[in-house]
Order: C-alpha cells, then structure tokens, then sequence
C-alpha cells in the first residue's frame, strides 16, 4: 500500500525523538502500537463480516437455484400419487377376494 522504506522510518524516528523526546518515547510508541493493532482487528474483523455475508448470500442463491431446478415437492407428490394408486390396487383385490363365490348351477 505504502512504499516506506529503511530511510523513512529511520527519518520519522529521529523526528519523532526530536519532538517527543527520549523520556516519553518508549510511551508514545506502545501507544501508537495499540491502536494500530487496534484498527487492524476492527479491519480484520469487518472483512470477515463481510466475506460471511457473500458467502451466506451465494449459498441462499445457490439452494434457490436447485430448489427451482429439482422441487422436492414434485418428487414427494408423485410419491404421494403412487402409493395412492397402489393401495386402491390392494383393497380392490382384498374386497374381491372377500366376496363369496356365486353358487354355481345344477344344470349339468
């Protein structure tokens, strides 16, 4: 992001010694180390956000998608309709198997 070599740091430290001093240096450099930490955890943190929201919104895309592509509703109905079929098939041979036989004639 920055170009900041050895010889600007080096820079900003002899002027940072200059203005602040040597007594209040150490504290001022924990300081800054802080909440440079700080804003990366916040940056970090905002990234992860967002990257777990595309991420939610792809996957709500994509079970979209398959939902319009193969409707488990379709599959279960055709089910419903088979098994329907299958046992009116079963108590139609039931009830005739129930019924008595027709006597037969004495014709012969």
């Amino acid at each position: 992001m920055f170009d900041v070599g050895m010889l600007e740091l080096f820079l900003v430290a002899v002027v940072a010694l200059l203005v602040v001093g040597p007594e209040r240096l150490p504290k001022l450099a924990r300081t800054a180390g802080m909440w440079l930490g700080r804003g990366r955890r916040f940056i970090t943190s905002v990234k992860d956000d967002i990257d777990r929201e595309i991420k939610a919104d792809e996957l709500r895309a994509i079970l979209e998608k398959q939902k319009q592509n193969n409707p488990l509703h379709e599959v279960v109905e055709d089910t419903k309709k088979s098994f329907g079929e299958i046992r009116e098939q079963t108590e139609a041979a039931i009830s005739v198997k129930d019924k008595p036989a027709a006597p037969a004639s004495k014709d012969e």
